[in-house]
């Protein structure tokens, strides 16, 4: 892949490969992942009818509920049953907001184990609408995970992260870069467009995330000497940003995050990020530009436009410095 790499002190634009990151890094610099492991959430149904029904898995609610959404939903009613495989079977609860349900997953022994057996990964709509069925049934699905994924729980891959490979994670600890991790599971809500008027009056979509002790004192120990702490992705950035006190400071934690950032939003972990090309009206485009400056992306962008970078999720990368 190309990477664009933006150095916000001097306003550059430089083109380079994504395997050229190491030279960007410094020694004791403290890279951060998000570790989310993307799960077949796509399960493909019938009703009592015999009729085809999609059920997505969005977000784990208890122990067997979990929110989803469910195509077509036109006559689905509460108490309906979904029967997806015989080891598996959803019974419908409630309607939420925004075309979403509370379900009920009824199964029999290891859940992920089953989901492995019966669930499709959620691609990105455009890449499966390129494919012929064929195509999709020998893809290798582990091209939609990190190399790092690890726990499951994502209805999207973070993309950012697809471009590491095991080799060059090593070349970036032979040189002394620190490996911190976080977990985020991302939901398809964040690809969601802002169409509201006014910035402020765009809500996001709640997303899980945790992070360890182990990573937290890493991140805290860099922020505490003047090192710097880049994130992989905006899902690593908004962890970071969620948690952070004012110094920059983060602690052991687990809870969801809705937070929201956009031009005007002062960074209080995050020295640098490491991500893709965006979309107009996204969340995702309002991030990097709080982060490097609106007209300094805008002016990137038209460069990549120029130069014919590759957006979406196996596009190319920018690196903002």
């Amino acid at each position: 892949c190309r990477m664009m790499v933006l150095d916000r002190a001097d306003k550059s634009i430089v083109h380079r490969h994504f395997y050229d990151i190491t030279d960007y890094f410094d020694e004791n610099d403290v890279l951060v992942l998000n570790n989310t492991k993307v799960i077949p959430a796509r399960l493909f149904g019938k009703k009592s009818t015999g009729a085809n029904i999609e059920v997505f898995l969005l977000k784990q609610i208890g122990d067997k509920t979990w929110e989803v959404l469910i195509k077509p939903s036109k006559r689905i009613k509460e108490e309906m049953i979904i029967e997806i495989s015989p080891e598996l079977y959803v019974k419908v609860l409630t309607r939420q907001n925004e075309g979403k349900w509370l379900v009920e997953l009824h199964y029999d022994g290891s859940f992920y184990e089953i989901l492995d057996k019966v669930g499709n990964i959620p691609l990105p709509p455009y890449i499966e609408r390129s494919m012929t069925d064929k195509q999709l049934a020998s893809l290798d699905y582990d091209r939609y995970q990190t190399v790092y994924a690890k726990y499951d729980g994502s209805a999207a891959a973070p993309t950012a992260g697809l471009h590491f490979t095991p080799e060059l994670l090593k070349r970036l600890e032979d040189k002394g870069v620190i490996i911190a991790n976080v977990t985020l599971h991302v939901g398809i809500g964040t690809f969601r467009p802002v169409k509201e008027d006014t910035v402020e009056n765009h809500e996001m979509h709640s997303e899980h995330y945790y992070i360890k002790q182990e990573d937290a004192e890493k991140i805290n120990n860099a922020k505490k000497e003047g090192r710097r702490v880049i994130a992989v992705g905006t899902t690593s950035c908004r962890v970071l940003e969620t948690i952070a006190d004012e110094n920059g400071i983060v602690k052991e934690t687990e809870g969801d995050t809705k937070i929201f950032i956009y031009p005007g939003y002062k960074f209080k972990c995050l020295d640098g990020l490491i991500t893709n090309f965006h979309l107009p009206q996204s969340t995702l485009l309002m991030l990097v530009s709080a982060l490097a400056g609106k007209e300094y992306i805008m002016k990137a962008y038209k460069e990549a436009v120029k130069e014919k970078y590759r957006f979406f999720s196996f596009g190319d990368a920018m690196f903002i410095s």
